[in-house]
């Protein structure tokens, strides 16, 4: 009896200190491991979705706007394509990106406008603060970036609509970044974001972006709908996304200035 006793009391120690070990690891994550895995979430190696943009002014007038987009892997690198559908005015436009993960090496972007056949080179680090067809976010959020692009550091972990979150600050070391900082709420469960803040060179919030209707599809976490808020100027971005898939059937070849002015791939 005291031998069953004394295993007893040795497993409920182990218990008690792997207990204490997971514990440990999880508050010795830091906010750079946290981003990263955010980055490193999988998603496919390509994919496709419907968008619905609206585009909400201070008067509260709508303008909608709808788009569809495929994008492709190539190692650490994506690439990225865009047709607008609908309305008329915009009807063929697209915008091609390649984004590269070499910190440094400058992303390629091409803007196609169709009522003037002209592609435009989007490039250097001013276009990039250019806010993207009328809407909220620039054309430096329409690209990825490196984790080590920026300085990231865990503020806090807090609950969020219900979510445990990590609140990860993210400093730009580019002197030139139109923020001073981001603010990201990101869910533990899944590696999402569900709010980030957006802040100006006088630290004041400048723009808010809720990410909501998260769900699991073709397996992959996502966020499917995007609200983007200018604080300064109250003027609104809604993206829905619908139809999304995965791991579609796409080659890096698809991806070319070419396709981006035919107005498909």
């Amino acid at each position: 009896m005291k031998n069953i006793n004394s295993n007893k009391m040795v497993w409920a120690m182990i218990f008690v200190i792997a207990g204490l070990n997971i514990n440990i690891n999880a508050q010795t994550l830091t906010g750079r491991q946290i981003m990263q895995n955010v980055k490193d979430r999988p998603d496919g190696e390509s994919r496709y979705s419907e968008m619905k943009m609206e585009l909400i002014n201070k008067r509260n007038k709508k303008r909608v706007r709808e788009v569809k987009s495929y994008s492709i892997d190539i190692g650490e690198d994506k690439k990225t394509i865009m047709f607008f559908l609908y309305p008329g005015d915009v009807k063929g436009t697209g915008f091609l990106t390649w984004d590269y993960d070499e910190i440094g090496k400058d992303d390629d972007k091409w803007l196609y406008l169709p009522a003037m056949k002209k592609t435009r080179r989007i490039s250097g680090s001013s276009a990039k603060k250019d806010y993207f067809m009328g809407t909220d976010f620039t054309y430096d959020d329409m690209g990825s970036r490196n984790v080590d692009e920026d300085d990231h550091k865990l503020l806090r972990e807090e609950e969020f609509e219900g979510h445990n979150c990590w609140v990860i600050e993210s400093v730009s070391k580019d002197k030139q970044s139109l923020f001073s900082k981001k603010i990201s709420w990101i869910r533990k469960d899944c590696l999402v974001a569900l709010k980030v803040e957006y802040y100006d060179k006088l630290n004041k919030l400048h723009r808010e972006l809720i990410l909501s209707d998260i769900k699991k599809v073709d397996g992959f976490w996502q966020a499917n709908k995007l609200h983007m808020t200018n604080v300064q100027d109250n003027h609104q971005t809604i993206i829905t996304l619908s139809n999304s898939r995965f791991n579609v059937d796409v080659n890096e070849e698809q991806f070319t200035v070419s396709n981006l002015e035919r107005g498909d791939i």
